[in-house]
């Protein structure tokens, strides 16, 4: 009824707003959108019972993705305060060219009383028909829009033939000049410098120190170098004078979502029209030198995988979170005299493949953004787990119980949730095969085109087929769900033995979600005590290991520091001592005063 009202009462006094778009931001595109402006003008002088509230204009944005476009987002938010009661735009595919986002903007705008007047295609969607209609037409706009992703494809494959430059040109060594490249001389002194350090048989954490002692600038002007940066310049094909297309691609053209392509193989490389800074003969001789220090291994699931080093196995490497950003890497601290126990710690990744806390402040490089914190070892962070869980644990334990005895019922309400969910998907099922039974009948009587059938067809076949997968997904039956509390109970008291002078591996790494170094004696703790849940507790420990002192406060409420934050805190914790000696091929010397069990 309330569309057939609307429909006679089309000629009312109505609140108005014009939507228009432009997909890029072309002078012609641009002069288009003038166009649809003035042609939005006209439109309001023939329909005198129109009040113009607004315009909403997206400038330069696709129309496949609504939520990447501003102005069509604020209409949503503004109709939803009842701003305007109309929309006009000139054809759907202005709208929209992705059917979903159409169809559900369009539904939501219902909800609010708003109609959408569609002028070009005559489509008013308060009408009986209205959905039907728009429905074909936003199908043709989404297909349009997939060939227009296809010639693109075919044009970046015209441009890569032809040595097109894509990106800003933001390249360390070269400067961009309209649409080649021309040498920076200063900085293509560095590149020069580190290709030939890498063919003298120096790793890139040497190089890096040679570069931060020489106080060489990267491509922001800064005297800051790492091992992953070093790296991506030898691996540049730009320097031999190539340009290398395909390094990214997009997966789907309704999301415009990219991905970086990793398999070399895919990768395609053009000979460019700028001169090279390092010769085709020596890049190629780096490249069989990065060549031979990489393995490929077998995965689990198939495929192979091509890295340098293991991908961390240890626990701590996994749960250290510097409060710089960076994450920890496992190191041998030394061996015991006595037992010949070997001795490990774990040190900051921006030490470890940058240039290190000790070499900057020896060459008086370290700044504020320096990070200060110290390699750590191993045994502090075993006494401070268990410390730290056997706190929690005996404060927490009924809490913890309670929890779960909720998490029961919740699991109870989810299945009873779940099997609502079939019996209604169930009718909608059957409701869609009735929908495309009367299609078929509509199109024997020449009630619909070939291309309308073709249309609605394909959008309820999609739906069937989505809406049988979903009833097809099991149902977890309540008891599966349920939690057995004496279990957790009885294991939890069989696991965490604090008797034992390391608690269980598989235990911490459930329990453990972070662990952040603030300064070098304060870590926070984050812990992950059931699904779901959070509790943070800050551990402060000095001394050494025959003698630590060890103090514990509750974090529950308070709120975890940002990496900026917590970079600020780290710097105001003070100097301690020196971490061992990190020299490649000697021996680490044991701190002076240190017992050989440290």
């Amino acid at each position: 009824m309330q569309s057939m009202f609307i429909q006679l009462d089309r000629n009312r006094h109505r609140k108005m707003v014009f939507y228009g778009r432009v997909s890029t931001e072309h002078e012609a595109q641009l002069a288009a959108l003038r166009n649809q402006m003035k042609w939005y003008e006209d439109q309001a002088q023939y329909h005198p019972n129109w009040t113009v509230m607004g315009r909403y204009i997206d400038e330069g944005i696709t129309g496949t993705q609504a939520k990447k476009r501003p102005a069509f987002m604020k209409m949503l938010a503004d109709a939803k305060q009842g701003a305007f009661d109309l929309i006009v735009t000139r054809e759907v595919c202005r709208f929209a060219r992705n059917t979903v986002d159409t169809l559900v903007a369009v539904r939501e705008l219902k909800k609010y009383g708003v109609e959408v007047y569609f002028v070009e295609d005559n489509i008013w969607t308060m009408d009986g028909d209205g959905e039907l209609r728009l429905t074909i037409m936003a199908t043709l706009a989404q297909e349009e829009s997939r060939k227009i992703s296809e010639r693109v494809l075919a044009g970046q494959a015209i441009s890569r033939q032809k040595g097109v430059l894509y990106g800003t040109g933001n390249i360390i060594g070269y400067d961009r000049v309209g649409g080649t490249y021309v040498i920076n001389e200063p900085q293509a002194e560095i590149i020069r410098l580190i290709y030939s350090m890498y063919l003298d048989g120096f790793g890139e954490k040497a190089i890096v120190n040679e570069l931060t002692k020489r106080g060489c600038k990267n491509g922001r002007g800064e005297v800051k170098w790492d091992c992953p940066k070093v790296g991506r310049i030898l691996k540049n094909a730009t320097y031999k004078g190539y340009i290398c297309y395909n390094k990214s691609v997009t997966v789907d053209f309704l999301e415009h979502r990219r991905i970086v392509n990793h398999d070399d193989s895919q990768h395609i490389l053009v000979k460019g029209d700028f001169p090279a800074i390092i010769s085709e003969e020596d890049w190629d001789r780096c490249a069989e030198i990065r060549k031979s220090k990489v393995k490929s291994m077998p995965q689990l699931g198939g495929g192979m995988r091509k890295f340098g080093r293991n991908p961390s196995k240890y626990l701590w490497s996994k749960k250290l979170l510097c409060s710089c950003g960076c994450s920890f890497q496992r190191f041998h601290w030394r061996t015991n005299k006595r037992d010949g126990k070997e001795v490990y710690g774990y040190q900051c990744y921006s030490h470890r493949n940058g240039a290190s806390l000790q070499f900057m402040e020896e060459n008086n490089l370290a700044d504020e953004n320096t990070c200060r914190i110290r390699s750590i070892c191993d045994w502090k962070l075993e006494l401070m787990a268990k410390t730290v869980l056997e706190s929690v644990w005996t404060d927490r334990r009924p809490a913890v119980l309670e929890a779960c005895d909720i998490l029961n019922q919740c699991s109870k309400k989810t299945y009873q949730t779940e099997r609502q969910d079939q019996v209604h998907l169930t009718k909608e099922i059957q409701k869609l095969k009735n929908r495309l039974q009367k299609l078929i009948e509509m199109r024997a009587d020449g009630e619909l085109s070939k291309e309308e059938f073709s249309a609605q067809k394909a959008t309820i076949t999609q739906q069937l087929q989505m809406a049988e997968a979903k009833q097809k997904e099991p149902i977890s039956a309540p008891e599966q769900n349920v939690i057995d509390i004496d279990k957790i109970k009885d294991t939890l008291e069989r696991v965490i033995d604090f008797t034992q002078p390391k608690l269980d591996e598989e235990l911490l790494n459930q329990v453990i979600s972070r662990v952040i170094p603030i300064t070098n004696e304060h870590f926070r703790w984050e812990l992950n005590l059931l699904p779901g849940s959070s509790y943070s507790m800050d551990c402060t420990i000095t001394g050494r290991k025959n003698n630590p002192s060890i103090s514990l406060q509750n974090g529950e409420n308070s709120e975890i520091l940002s990496t900026n934050s917590l970079q600020k805190e780290a710097l105001a914790g003070g100097q301690p001592d020196r971490p061992p000696s990190r020299t490649p091929g000697k021996q680490i010397p044991q701190e002076a005063g240190a017992p050989s069990g440290f």
